[in-house]
């Protein structure tokens, strides 16, 4: 059961921490060719080359990947399969990724890949029962990723920073998004997928938020699931809402070029602060005739 929180702005969590300006250690981090290291704008948590729409867009980014399968009997979720960047020494934020209600890993496996070769540590997980509610999954969420910053194996475990962790999640997993971003404030950012949740309000919320929700959601309508969590979330937070034109419940679960451009971008602008990513959040894409987004919200500018 979650514990609702009624912390203020400073709970966004550490990545709004002083920067400073970039010390000769910044040397010192490596990176993959071509790749780069943080860059002279002062902020040590930047990885990759300058983005662009193209780069984003592409099926992989700039770092090789490697996987690692977590068995089902850890404790407190059901195993799931890591995948990380390598060729470098660099460390990254990481993200948990839930299924949503009867699912399993494989539905949400396209993340994986996706999202490392971007320069994040992605761990999709299976659930302790498929049919787990959205309370259940951000539990499981939250005990991913201290497995991946605690227990998981020291090739992996030395490439997270454990300061920047996000979470993401499919319908019940998306509910779960949001029950995990109550729960523990400290997250940098969060990316419910067509969420499906009882509990429409989440003023308590201080965790950067990006809902996606799909047109044609038969299962969680985007009038009575998205839509009222996001209006729900305070004004004052970093949050935007993305509808997929024509798009129905299971968009999430094959491969998808808008979810993965705004995904990347929203991980990219709060968990490693990279405001190079900005340009893609606000004012957003463009909506309707045309567009594979039907709607696009924000608290502009981030």
């Amino acid at each position: 059961m979650r514990t609702r929180v009624q912390s203020g702005t400073a709970a966004r969590g550490r990545f709004r921490r002083t920067l400073g300006v970039v010390t000769a250690a910044l040397a010192l981090t490596g990176g993959v060719a071509g790749a780069g290291v943080a860059s002279a704008q002062g902020n040590p948590y930047e990885r990759g080359p300058d983005p662009t729409e193209d780069s984003i867009e592409a099926p992989r980014g700039p770092y090789s990947v490697d996987e690692d399968s977590v068995s089902s009997l850890v404790s407190g979720f059901g195993g799931g399969t890591i995948y990380y960047p390598t060729g470098t020494s660099e460390t990254f934020g990481a993200v948990a990724v839930s299924p949503g209600y009867t699912a399993g890993q494989s539905t949400m496996s396209w993340y994986g890949p996706r999202l490392a070769s971007q320069g994040f540590v992605v761990f999709t997980i299976d659930t302790n029962t498929r049919y787990d509610q959205p309370g259940s999954r951000g539990d499981q969420l939250l005990a991913a990723l201290d497995y991946l910053t605690d227990r998981s194996d020291r090739d992996v475990r030395d490439r997270i920073d454990p300061d920047r962790l996000a979470v993401m999640g499919h319908s019940m997993g998306g509910g779960g998004s949001l029950e995990a971003t109550a729960d523990r404030p400290s997250l940098q950012a969060s990316i419910p997928l067509t969420p499906w949740n009882l509990d429409k309000t989440w003023g308590e919320v201080t965790v950067p938020t990006f809902i996606i929700g799909a047109e044609n959601d038969s299962v969680a309508s985007v009038s009575s699931h998205s839509e009222p969590f996001y209006e729900s979330l305070s004004g004052s937070l970093d949050k935007a809402y993305l509808e997929l034109a024509g798009a129905t419940h299971f968009a999430p679960n094959t491969s998808d070029t808008t979810i993965a451009k705004y995904s990347i971008s929203w991980l990219k602008r709060f968990v490693d602060n990279d405001t190079r990513y900005t340009q893609f959040l606000c004012p957003g894409p463009d909506d309707g005739l045309f567009s594979d987004v039907e709607e696009y919200r924000s608290t502009c500018p981030f």
